[in-house]
């Protein structure tokens, strides 16, 4: 017998993608939407569509993740974000999982569609997403707050082949609020680390990001978006140094 099994959709404010989230995993034994405080239609249209709802006050990724490991019975548990679609492969690949799984949790590879492009090299793919987890056997890392960190209790992970669906970035605009926040954390946990940088830093590590991206990571196999991706997230990795310069400097 397959092991029950409950999609668990984190959402605030997501009514542009519920909808179609859900739909895409609706052959789950249980999808639960874990919102935490959204102001728009996002509980309305998750009813409507026949997910339960929860509400939990956000603190942090881990946390809320945490969280929701423990607001369902179910065996298995499969993350999915509310702008991600599982495909019918990746359902089924899923389900043959469940019926002799060899870990206790599973990374899942994802195709990151990025300003409407999907973005196959410039470090967006494989992607891999540990979202697939025996509830009882894996919790996360509270010290890890952003970029969340499964731990397991005990063994390797697993890997799926049939990625998610991600619809990321849909506007610049987008990108760059994400961006901002990643950046202001980022540069707080290099300094916490103590990593203090040259005067020079903030110059060459730009230049070092974009080589890794556009060369090392392939970004030119995706053309002219690979080329703006790879000169954008260089651009914030100037930012993220000239924010650590900052702090070094407030502290002395």
């Amino acid at each position: 017998m397959i092991p029950k099994l409950a999609a668990i959709i984190l959402t605030r404010n997501e009514e542009r993608h519920i909808r179609e989230c859900i739909e895409s995993v609706k052959w789950a034994d249980e999808v639960l939407v874990f919102d935490s405080g959204s102001t728009d239609r996002t509980c309305e249209i998750a009813a409507e569509v026949g997910a339960r709802i929860a509400h939990n006050e956000f603190k942090n990724y881990a946390q809320q993740r945490n969280d929701a490991l423990i607001c369902t019975d179910a065996e298995w548990v499969f993350f999915v974000d509310a702008d991600e679609r599982c495909t019918p492969e990746l359902q089924q690949e899923i389900l043959q999982i469940l019926e002799n799984p060899q870990h206790q949790g599973y990374h899942i590879p994802r195709h990151n569609y990025i300003f409407g492009n999907l973005t196959r090299y410039t470090g967006w793919y494989p992607d891999y997403q540990m979202r697939l987890l025996q509830r009882s056997k894996a919790h996360y890392d509270p010290a890890v707050q952003v970029h969340e960190v499964v731990i397991l209790e005990a063994g390797e992970p697993g890997y799926l082949k049939n990625p998610l669906i991600h619809y990321n970035y849909h506007s610049i605009a987008q990108f760059h609020e994400k961006q901002q926040r990643y950046i202001d954390y980022d540069a707080k946990i290099l300094y916490q680390k103590g990593v203090q940088p040259k005067i020079y830093t903030p110059y060459t590590q730009p230049i070092r990001h974009f080589k890794w991206r556009f060369f090392d990571l392939q970004g030119y196999k995706d053309g002219w978006h690979g080329l703006y991706l790879s000169l954008l997230m260089s651009w914030y990795e100037y930012q993220k140094y000239k924010l650590l310069k900052r702090l070094w400097e407030k502290s002395q």
